[in-house]
């Protein structure tokens, strides 16, 4: 340990952590990183080529590999007994962590679509939630540097909700396979784009990396370093500098602050030793996640700060959303006793159907005020546990030779379509520091109190009819009817793991947390630079975002030290 306080301490190595520790190695600064999970190495450790009738269940989930056997989270998942957190009597939250380094990039699903700019100023359209400190022009420069180092495919079909990139931005999308051609089909009959996705995998090489070529299901890591991880794209480059160290096992559980209003370093508990250590450091970022950043900044209280750092404002903690999350499953008579053919592609969508009804919606036409985009997923992948779910309902009742016949006949004609659409941000959708409840080390657990409201349910059940129109639309029949109440087909928050907010961005200290660079009000040196600062969601998955944000905020602090 560096007998002088770091430049900067960093608590987290995901996609906030890893960014601030790349940009600020690069730029000179001593950076210690804090990572409350294991080490981790996906050139090691990422099952490539298995198969997955080799995994255990033939990789079905389990409550500690929700999963699969073979996904790259190692120590996660939504319940860990080690860590409970609770949940205000009649809500459902569902909150997911990756106790590893690189947190959530070694498998997320890897969507990395841009914020329009009426995403980043919805409040000043309809009143709803809060806009956020800048506009897209502002902001755009930061996503064409987070496109550039993630490594996007995609391309710019010129639509009102998916900003163009830059030429040199994304890279070439893949060719759409056989079950997307079909949806592409039926999205021309409703008049409806369905475009190449923008997903961080490469499909040409770029830094010494690999373009992808279909090994692997992308939520298992990737060796290779074709997508987008924390652990192969953005902590290698800093630990070269050698200003970089990293520990692992710290859970962060206290900032320290100075009499004069910074803060002077962050107190963690070694989590397989259980000693307590200390690390100074000229300033600290939070990249822990959202709900994590939170809870740090919730159980750190002194005489100056007896709620909380950040909570003058009354808001810390408020603000929470994930993305509404819904599926409608469709059968494919076209794909049906197919011969062999190779139809493989990277493990996640070639395309998507982006929001096609903003002018409508901006019309008021729609009963509700937010949009969502809607993911597929099917075709001819590698078999599993779940890839004849469906089967009964199609051929119920069948067994021996006879269910063996029907499951080559109906292999990859089932297609699902998955809903991710915008919650809006809303005050009493909240996190606390529950009065009683402790992890396993003793630390203050979160509470959590957070529901959908009639936006999003309405939402939603404009979705499932959109999916079923999709599906029918591209000579599909629904494998089972739509519910009639939308809230049996919602997903319960913090399913979809987009949760954000509790520590809003935006320009005013009475109404947020951080100042446009995600620095908390108040003290100086102190950033929160992960989906925590979201004042709102938009429908886009939110990991572009961050990375863009946090490179903003850490040149920022950059430029704050060299004048310090």
């Amino acid at each position: 340990m560096a007998a002088e306080p770091f430049d900067v301490i960093v608590v987290g190595s995901g996609a906030a952590g890893g960014t601030a520790a790349h940009a600020l190695t690069g730029a000179g600064a001593r950076v210690c990183l804090l990572e409350a999970g294991r080490s981790y190495d996906p050139g090691r450790e990422t099952p490539m080529f298995q198969r997955t009738a080799a995994a255990p269940l033939r990789d079905a989930g389990t409550p500690d590999k929700p999963f699969g056997f073979y996904d790259a989270t190692v120590d996660g998942g939504w319940e860990l007994p080690e860590e409970p957190f609770a949940t205000a009597p009649g809500t459902e939250f569902r909150w997911f962590r990756a106790r590893m380094l690189g947190g959530r990039t070694n498998h997320w699903g890897r969507v990395a679509l841009r914020y329009a700019n009426h995403d980043f100023k919805a409040y000043s359209r309809d009143g709803l939630g809060a806009d956020w400190p800048f506009t897209y022009d502002e902001f755009a420069p930061w996503y064409d540097r987070a496109e550039r180092l993630v490594g996007v495919f995609g391309s710019n079909p010129g639509l009102p909700d998916q900003p163009d990139s830059p030429p040199g931005c994304l890279q070439p999308p893949p060719v759409p396979r056989s079950h997307e051609l079909l949806i592409m089909a039926g999205g021309r009959r409703l008049g409806r784009p369905v475009v190449p996705s923008h997903t961080a995998v490469i499909t040409q090489p770029i830094d010494g990396r690999l373009a992808c070529f279909y090994a692997t299901p992308c939520l298992r890591g990737c060796s290779i370093r074709a997508n987008f991880q924390s652990t192969t794209v953005l902590l290698p480059p800093a630990r070269a500098t050698g200003r970089l160290t990293t520990l692992t096992h710290a859970q962060a559980y206290e900032i320290e602050m100075a009499p004069d209003g910074r803060a002077r370093g962050v107190h963690y508990l070694d989590r397989l030793t259980h000693r307590h250590h200390f690390i100074p450091g000229r300033a600290v970022m939070l990249g822990a996640s959202a709900m994590e950043s939170v809870r740090l900044l919730l159980n750190s209280r002194s005489t100056q700060f007896p709620d909380g750092i950040g909570a003058d404002s009354g808001l810390l903690g408020r603000g929470v959303m994930d993305s509404t999350g819904s599926n409608v499953w469709g059968q494919f008579p076209q794909m049906e006793n197919l011969p062999p053919f190779n139809d493989d592609g990277v493990w996640l969508p070639h395309v998507y159907i982006p929001w096609w009804a903003w002018p409508e919606q901006r019309a008021g036409r729609l009963p509700f005020t937010r949009g969502y985009h809607l993911e597929l997923y099917g075709g001819r992948l590698e078999p599993s546990a779940d890839t004849f779910d469906f089967l009964d309902d199609v051929s119920p009742l069948t067994y021996g030779r006879r269910l063996k016949e029907e499951a080559q006949r109906y292999y990859g004609s089932f297609v699902r379509l998955s809903q991710r659409g915008e919650m809006i941000a809303r005050e009493h959708n909240r996190v606390q520091i529950d009065p009683v409840l402790r992890d396993q080390w003793g630390i203050p657990s979160l509470r959590f109190d957070v529901r959908f409201s009639d936006q999003e349910l309405r939402q939603t059940a404009h979705a499932q009819q959109s999916m079923a129109e999709f599906i029918e639309a591209a000579g599909g029949k629904l494998v089972t009817p739509l519910p009639r109440n939308p809230a049996e087909a919602i997903l319960p928050p913090g399913r979809i793991i987009h949760e954000v907010g509790g520590a809003r961005t935006g320009v005013d200290p009475a109404r947020s947390v951080t100042d446009p660079f995600g620095r908390v009000w108040g003290v100086p040196n102190l950033y929160v630079i992960d989906g925590a600062v979201f004042p709102s969601s938009a429908h886009k998955n939110p990991t572009l975002t961050i990375v863009a944000f946090a490179s903003r905020a850490s040149e920022h602090l950059r430029k704050a030290l060299r004048h310090a």
